[in-house]
């Protein structure tokens, strides 16, 4: 829905002069009338009563023209106060006054059920509507002036809430009649109440047709009928029976007017109700801010706009559809036909069926995807009484689309994430899986070529043994010195070639262990304990994990027995492998310093990074016996 720009100061400066004067009129129309009032003899306290009726409307309509000045619902409450004055001009005695006070005696009526069918967008939207308005006018102009021309104030006098006999004379009559008059006069009453009852009829018809928020909003119109059909009755009855309520006429006059000004306040107080809650949209922002889901977003949408009917709506892109699934939850199910028919899914993932455009209980308002930085085109299906608050809805829209934005953000920075960790991990997978293959190249191939040159240089060995024993014999055999130089050369050969080969092993052991690959975690820490040179006690359940959980598992063992061998300065370390429901969890404690931070040291902070990797956690913490325990917890389902 587009949203009506904000007026230019020309059109400001326009609606000032339109109120000054309005005000003026109001005040001059109020002290003539009240005036006239007077002057037909009533007290003091019945003219002020009648100025705070008067004056309630009027000033309660400048105050709503001011504050929404594209609403007719403003002038209209203006008008119904001017006109409520128009009748006390039948206490002058200016003739034509008299008769122009008789004539619109009942205008402000037909203004009030005007208003009453406007409320609150300030238009009639119906054709029966606009009807019964036209009919109103039509009985006080075409009506009200037939019984002003039969109107003689000194034969029927009563006939006017004035009760003023002397008043007049009536410029407008043309024959005295007091039957003829009687009748007629008792017509333009019944038809009266004949279109008051059109009114109601049309009013309770708005009122189930319409939702929550409509109904709230026709609240002052409801309780401006009821008041305008007390004050009928108690016209109708003081005319009929003057005398039938005796001395409580006097006590009930009072809460009547009261009644009666509290109607126009009533009125205001309702048209400005959505603009008040324009401050309630901070809520909204707070709550969008926040990332508070979509589910969540549309309940504060429903009490903020006050309309529970409201429904949001994402169009099904695949921004849309990924917004709503990690803002809600809930998968979006665009294989419905009605989603692909529609467009449009709601915060549960549903397809969301749009209003059809001659609807009038329901609107659709478009609340982003028109700019580019609108990430998601959205919707929002709401009572049509919110149509006439523009400013409310535009609040709304942009504190809708500041929760998409966000939403659709944290869902990227939240699959970039997701991207950025398994890439680690692919990383890491295939750094293990390249350790694994070297530890084997090293083992099938310079480790067997090592242990075959030793055997080949140990059976040399024996071969120069034996050709020293035979070579004696036949008396061919060297020198002592050139024989005793041989078999030292053969064993130092011999003692290379044994350590190249246990140096060998040591790197692929560090590299990747044998063992662990061939028996699993519990054996290969086992095997590492053995090897340590602190005493070291192992705790292990049997069982087999996947390779890369198994290798992250071995080397948080190394990396911690390391640090309590360099650093800790640790008497004994107690290693425990178990499993706990889907998680593997290593722990490593030491008796030693402890003091082991992550942020100061290299290896630990590798080796979150590798348990991060592999979808765990590391936490280092005291020991039971001071010292450092260092606990890593890795999925294993």
């Amino acid at each position: 829905m587009a949203v009506t720009a904000a007026a230019s100061p020309p059109d400001d400066e326009r609606i000032r002069r339109r109120l000054v004067l309005s005000a003026a009129a109001a005040l001059a129309v109020g002290s003539c009338g009240a005036w006239a009032y007077g002057r037909a003899g009533a007290s003091w306290t019945d003219v002020l009563r009648d100025l705070a009726v008067g004056w309630s409307y009027a000033g309660a309509g400048l105050a709503a023209w001011w504050r929404r000045p594209a609403n007719r619902t403003g002038p209209l409450m203006l008008a119904v106060g001017l006109t409520w004055f128009l009748g006390n001009l039948q206490g002058t005695n200016v003739p034509l006054l008299f008769a122009l006070g008789a004539w619109t005696e009942a205008l402000n009526l037909a203004v009030l059920a005007h208003l009453l069918l406007a409320y609150p967008e300030g238009r009639t939207t119906t054709a029966t509507d606009r009807r019964v308005v036209s009919a109103g006018y039509l009985l006080v102009g075409v009506g009200g002036l037939l019984r002003t021309l039969l109107y003689d104030p000194a034969a029927a006098g009563t006939a006017s809430y004035l009760n003023c006999r002397t008043c007049g004379p009536n410029a407008l009559l043309l024959r005295s009649e007091p039957d003829l008059f009687a009748a007629v006069d008792l017509g333009y009453r019944w038809l009266g109440v004949v279109l008051t009852l059109c009114c109601t009829a049309r009013l309770v018809r708005r009122w189930r047709a319409g939702g929550p928020a409509r109904r709230r909003t026709l609240m002052p119109a409801w309780i401006a009928l009821s008041v305008a059909v007390a004050f009928i009755g108690w016209e109708m009855l003081y005319v009929m029976a003057p005398d039938a309520l005796g001395p409580a006429a006097t006590v009930l006059a009072f809460p009547s007017d009261l009644s009666q000004i509290a109607v126009p306040f009533a009125f205001l107080v309702g048209l400005l109700r959505m603009r008040l809650r324009r401050a309630a949209v901070v809520d909204l922002v707070t709550e969008a801010a926040a990332d508070p889901g979509l589910r969540r977003l549309q309940e504060v949408l429903a009490r903020v706009l006050g309309d529970p009917s409201v429904r949001l709506g994402l169009r099904t892109t695949g921004r849309a559809v990924a917004t709503a699934t990690a803002a809600s939850g809930a998968p979006a199910n665009t294989e419905d036909p009605r989603a692909v028919a529609h467009g449009y899914i709601d915060p549960y993932g549903r397809p969301l069926l749009l209003p059809a455009a001659e609807d009038p209980a329901l609107s659709v308002t478009s609340l982003g995807g028109e700019e580019a930085e609108d990430v998601v085109e959205a919707v929002l299906v709401h009572d049509s009484a919110l149509d006439d608050e523009p400013e409310l809805l535009a609040a709304a829209g942009a504190a809708v689309r500041l929760c998409l934005r966000t939403s659709w953000l944290r869902s990227e920075m939240r699959a970039r994430e997701e991207g950025a960790a398994e890439a680690r991990s692919r990383l890491l997978r295939a750094a293990d899986e390249q350790r694994r293959q070297l530890e084997r190249n090293l083992h099938d191939g310079a480790q067997t070529r090592l242990v075959l040159a030793l055997m080949t240089l140990r059976r040399a060995g024996s071969i120069v043994l034996r050709g020293d024993g035979e070579n004696e014999r036949d008396g061919t055999a060297g020198t002592p010195q050139e024989d005793a130089a041989l078999r030292r050369a053969v064993a130092d050969a011999e003692e290379t070639l044994r350590q190249a080969l246990e140096d060998l092993r040591e790197l692929a052991q560090g590299i990747h262990p044998a063992v662990l690959t061939r028996e699993g975690i519990g054996p290969a820490v086992t095997a590492l304990a053995e090897r340590s040179t602190l005493p070291v006690e192992v705790t292990a359940e049997p069982g087999r994990y996947p390779p890369f959980i198994e290798s992250a598992a071995y080397f948080t063992v190394c990396e911690a027995l390391s640090n309590a061998v360099k650093h800790a300065r640790a008497e004994r370390v107690q290693v425990s492998v178990r499993r706990e429901g889907a998680v593997l969890v290593v722990e490593v404690a030491d008796d030693g310093t402890g003091g082991a931070d992550p942020a100061r040291g290299t290896g630990l902070s590798l080796l979150a990074d590798r348990l991060s990797a592999a979808g765990g956690v590391l936490r280092i913490g005291d020991g039971p016996h001071r010292g450092t325990r260092v606990r890593a917890e890795l999925p294993c389902a």
